[in-house]
């Protein structure tokens, strides 16, 4: 199979035509010369002044709530290292992004996946838990269009789970980088802006609404909470990448970043359309809830495929997927997540075309 001919529903990153590279090599220019000084130095561990500003203005926090870190991977790494002890219990969505599973594994948290509904998490198996007497440090929630399920967080749940933190007292973390990817239904308030009792941890980046490639994410909290681990972060690296922050600082104040998120949002949402007819057609009996945003679908398949023998013949046809059983400790053994963000809409359906022709091959 040559690369040209590969199909790859594997990485959430969005494909190259749809990055504003001419906005990001201007914005960068603006951001050398409005301030060489500034972009060039060390900076500080809290991140570049101005940008952290624009984002404090954008969840309507004060700047001292906000940390910028080398994209909201490191944002997770730093709250959990600074909450989570060996033994501790932690909460996840069942399926889950691989490296929240990977880094809390490592930490020795003792992991407890709650499971999926439509409308996300469900909240009555997450209370019969807190009720048999697990007591989490943190629940990690992914509220919009989550990666790999897809779905999003119903308004009336969002306000239970800050309900049960506040009566059990756990921190929600709010893992939340896809929320302005959204081509249907209407945008939902974070549990950031619902929370009066200071019980959410909120973590965003600009991975997918200006590109990958600039590594800027965030956290979002108490002040006391974002300073401690802003020294954590000093002792790390001084201070994180300078240079990007500001190019993304300029890339937002002129305007740019509404329309990149407008053009990738366009972009995104045909392709997921694509994706859920073409799955109707080719493999009818495929499970799935069709996305309002961000970047993923997660397809249940029939019982008599078995994605660890799907995948490689997937690979053999020149398409590549995820393994469901990758995004949870246990289970996932029929289900796919397929990234929508990097296909082009003219090749979907025939990567789904391929899938489909593996699937009739490993069956029985």
């Amino acid at each position: 199979m040559t690369a040209e001919q590969l199909i790859s529903f594997a990485r959430g990153a969005p494909s190259l035509d749809i990055v504003d590279v001419e906005g990001l090599k201007a914005a960068a220019v603006r951001a050398f010369d409005a301030d060489p000084a500034g972009i060039t130095a060390y900076g500080t561990s809290v991140g570049y002044p101005p940008l952290r500003k624009w984002i404090a203005e954008k969840h309507g926090v004060e700047a001292d709530q906000v940390l910028i870190t080398n994209g909201s991977l490191q944002a997770d790494a730093f709250l959990f290292d600074h909450l989570v002890r060996r033994g501790d219990a932690v909460v996840v969505e069942r399926p889950t992004y691989d490296r929240t599973l990977l880094n809390l594994q490592n930490m020795g948290g003792e992991i407890h996946g709650v499971s999926i509904q439509p409308d996300g998490l469900d909240t009555a198996e997450l209370r019969k838990l807190l009720e048999s007497g697990v007591r989490p440090r943190l629940a990690h929630i992914i509220p919009n269009y989550q990666n790999p399920a897809g779905v999003t967080l119903s308004l009336e749940k969002r306000r239970e789970l800050l309900d049960l933190a506040a009566e059990y007292g756990f921190t929600i973390f709010e893992d939340d980088p896809y929320a302005d990817i959204r081509f249907r239904g209407e945008p939902l308030p974070s549990m950031l802006s619902m929370d009066t009792r200071g019980v959410v941890v909120h973590a965003s980046s600009f991975t997918k609404t200006v590109c990958p490639g600039v590594r800027v994410g965030y956290l979002v909290g108490p002040a006391e909470l974002i300073a401690a681990i802003a020294k954590k972060a000093t002792n790390l690296y001084i201070s994180p990448g300078m240079v990007s922050e500001a190019i993304v600082h300029q890339f937002c104040v002129s305007g740019d970043i509404q329309r990149s998120i407008e053009t990738v949002s366009t972009a995104l949402g045909e392709r997921a359309r694509v994706l859920a007819d073409s799955l109707r057609r080719h493999i009818p009996e495929a499970r799935f809830v069709e996305p309002n945003g961000g970047y993923f679908l997660w397809v249940e398949l029939p019982e008599d495929v078995e994605v660890d023998r799907l995948a490689p013949a997937a690979a053999e046809r020149g398409v590549a997927v995820v393994k469901g059983s990758d995004f949870m400790l246990d289970g996932g053994r029929h289900a796919l997540r397929l990234a929508f963000s990097a296909v082009t809409a003219d090749r979907i359906d025939e990567g789904v075309r391929r899938l489909a022709e593996a699937m009739e091959a490993v069956r029985g």
